[in-house]
């Protein structure tokens, strides 16, 4: 999954969402270095891909991709998913996106000092271009895949993404619709049990 549907995934803690969203940047063992909700929020991001990636209503997405864009087809119908997610917010939460996306860019400005450098240096780009929520709309993801095409040297073609999108919508947001509500509950799950086996070290 992308940035938005990770923050969103992580439920109401601060410090579990930002260790969510900077997972990325965090190998192996270095997140034994932060406080404990960051943490939590790391290993939430890592059991999160490890369903994503498994799970057979995905691979029917990537599959549809497969032919032209190879391996990176995973990487695209993780921001087509967050599109979905972003274009259907109000099925998942009662605050409004831009209220809720603004919120968290304030509390990632808070806790910048923790961040990688590299989700360092590509925050004021996603605050000022406002990524997330550009998700909602083809143009905002036309961006995103713009800007992933170049940084694989337009060896990846993931610009042209947006004709599948187009052609394939209703079964893209199908498969979204159907695979979210289990990652939902798997990811409650997954935090429940994390906060309990953090509580008893």
């Amino acid at each position: 999954m992308n940035f938005l549907a990770h923050i969103y995934l992580s439920g109401d803690n601060t410090a579990i969402t930002i260790g969510n969203f900077m997972a990325d940047g965090i190998k192996g063992k270095r997140y034994a270095k932060y406080p404990k909700d960051i943490q939590i929020g790391i290993l939430l991001h890592r059991e999160i891909d490890t369903f994503t990636d498994a799970h057979p209503t995905v691979r029917m997405s990537t599959k549809r991709l497969h032919k032209n864009y190879g391996h990176y087809s995973g990487v695209i119908v993780d921001i087509l998913y967050d599109h979905f997610l972003a274009k259907n917010w109000s099925h998942y939460s009662d605050t409004p996106l831009d209220v809720y996306i603004d919120n968290f860019y304030e509390d990632l400005k808070a806790h910048f000092t923790i961040l990688p450098v590299r989700i360092q240096k590509m925050m004021p780009y996603m605050i000022s271009d406002n990524w997330l929520l550009s998700y909602a709309k083809i143009d905002g993801i036309q961006k995103v895949l713009n800007g992933m095409n170049r940084r694989t040297k337009n060896i990846s073609g993931m610009h042209k993404a947006t004709d599948e999108l187009q052609e394939y919508y209703e079964e893209f947001e199908e498969e979204f619709t159907d695979f979210f509500e289990e990652l939902r509950a798997f990811s409650n799950e997954k935090l429940v049990m994390l906060q309990h086996m953090y509580a008893l070290m």
